[in-house]
């Protein structure tokens, strides 16, 4: 009882990150429990992580915003018991952002637009190097996609998902840092890029959401090498 009123007070805001928790005592005496019970509820909301136990003269309890990362080390780990694969993570990822695509191109603003332009510009700048593509530009890209089309639960959910792919990715780009072949890939990856955000801007829903899923799909046909690869091969 003590944690999820606490927790509510953070996700509604009344709590800001940073913010000190009162003090053991005053929160004793609100809620009426000993210093175990209470310990206990503080245990909770850390193993949440979206409170931080400091130790010493400015200790006590802190409060964290609530990070999708932590949900996404979650969903991993119940992928894993799973025995989820990677193209299965993959196939969810493309359900999601075909969606998210399609709800874009329906109600995309003129702010949306210059926000994905300069999007496009970043990826340019870094074609030429496409490690620095890979790492800082393309799942940003991908996110942004996500967020304009504004449904927060989306949002959340793909978070979880790339928090799982970022690291396939990463060990991806790690065994392939000499591989020649990635500047031609990384241009075809650009130039779908800028068709997508073509389609946006002409409101087509349903070319965007068709040509967003091929892209995706191809996208997965080239960084999973093995279909039976799993979640745990990755996170472990």
């Amino acid at each position: 009882m003590v944690a999820a009123q606490l927790r509510r007070q953070i996700v509604t805001g009344e709590l800001k990150e940073g913010d000190a928790l009162p003090p053991e005592s005053a929160l004793m005496a609100q809620f009426g429990v000993s210093r175990p019970t209470l310990r206990e509820a503080f245990r909770i909301l850390e193993s949440e992580q979206i409170i931080q136990i400091r130790r010493g003269a400015r200790g006590g309890a802190h409060v964290l915003v609530p990070d999708a990362a932590a949900a996404g080390r979650y969903a991993g780990t119940l992928l894993q018991y799973r025995g989820a694969t990677l193209a299965d993570l993959h196939q969810a990822r493309g359900a999601l952002e075909s969606t998210a695509v399609g709800a874009l191109a329906r109600k995309r603003s003129a702010a949306d637009l210059r926000r994905l332009e300069r999007a496009l510009v970043e990826g340019e700048d870094l074609v030429g190097d496409p490690i620095a593509f890979a790492e800082k530009h393309d799942l940003q890209f991908h996110r942004l996609l996500v967020e304009l089309a504004g449904n927060q639960t989306m949002i959340v959910l793909v978070d979880m998902v790339f928090s799982i792919i970022e690291r396939h990715n990463q060990s991806f780009i790690n065994a392939h840092r000499d591989d020649g072949s990635a500047e031609p890939s990384v241009k075809a990856t650009q130039k779908a890029h800028a068709k997508i955000v073509d389609l946006i801007r002409a409101k087509d829903a349903d070319k965007a959401i068709a040509f967003w899923r091929r892209h995706l799909d191809q996208v997965s046909e080239y960084m999973i090498s093995d279909p039976a690869e799993t979640v745990l091969d990755v996170l472990s």
